[in-house]
């Protein structure tokens, strides 16, 4: 994190963290799973331990009660060695406290379950400031738009190879929140993300896939990217 940013109450943040050494930090689907429980269960002023609850599948963690949030987020994606969240300040110190102890129950996860010692991010989590409205719903892009460069690393200097190839594989990737403004929110782990603390940019999913479409139908010699 930019030691000069100072997090404020109901200002929007991209946040953003990689693996130390740019080293996987998910390695199979229960990884990807763990991370986003703690996404919903560390946004919450009381503690909740997950080794209190170890035979608990993923609805089961989502049904855990929570005290008050610290924070809105209002997009995420998790790729195999970083992480992407748009959240909201919502409590003062709201974020640090949230992203503390998300990383740190992740890491100690992680640790144990590979016999690993040591960091498991890149020194402090990144952020920047979303002040200026068109990058703030360009985000919702961005995020989204993250798990396309598994299949095609190039696109977005040389334009989409297959168009149809990346809407499909957008629509298969479990660990976004694209699938919830695609959809209606019918996923457990839609509780991650409140929408109404965001601007209404896509007053339904028909706007949101425009947008994203938009995107994916960008060519660098057609069109200037912001």
């Amino acid at each position: 994190m930019s030691r000069n940013l100072e997090f404020s109450v109901g200002e929007f943040y991209h946040i953003y963290s990689r693996g130390t050494e740019k080293r996987k930090i998910f390695l199979s689907s229960k990884d990807y799973e763990r991370f986003l429980a703690l996404i919903y269960l560390c946004n919450n002023t009381k503690v909740i331990h997950l080794s209190d609850h170890p035979k608990a599948n993923l609805n089961d963690l989502f049904n855990l009660e929570r005290a008050d949030q610290l924070v809105d987020i209002g997009a995420y994606c998790l790729m195999p060695n970083h992480f992407h969240i748009l959240i909201k300040e919502r409590k003062e110190n709201g974020i640090s406290i949230f992203l503390h102890k998300m990383l740190t129950a992740y890491t100690m996860y992680f640790n144990k379950k590979y016999e690993r010692t040591g960091a498991l991010f890149q020194s402090r989590f990144q952020a920047t400031h979303a002040d200026k409205d068109n990058y703030l719903k360009y985000l919702f892009s961005y995020i989204h738009l993250n798990p396309v460069k598994l299949i095609d690393k190039n696109w977005k200097e040389k334009g989409i190879a297959n168009h149809k190839k990346a809407e499909d594989f957008l629509d298969d990737y479990l660990y976004s929140s694209h699938l919830d403004y695609k959809n209606s929110d019918n996923r457990i782990i839609s509780r991650i993300l409140n929408k109404s603390a965001f601007p209404d940019y896509f007053e339904n999913h028909t706007n949101f896939l425009k947008e994203i479409n938009e995107w994916l139908n960008y060519h660098p010699n057609v069109k200037a990217r912001p």
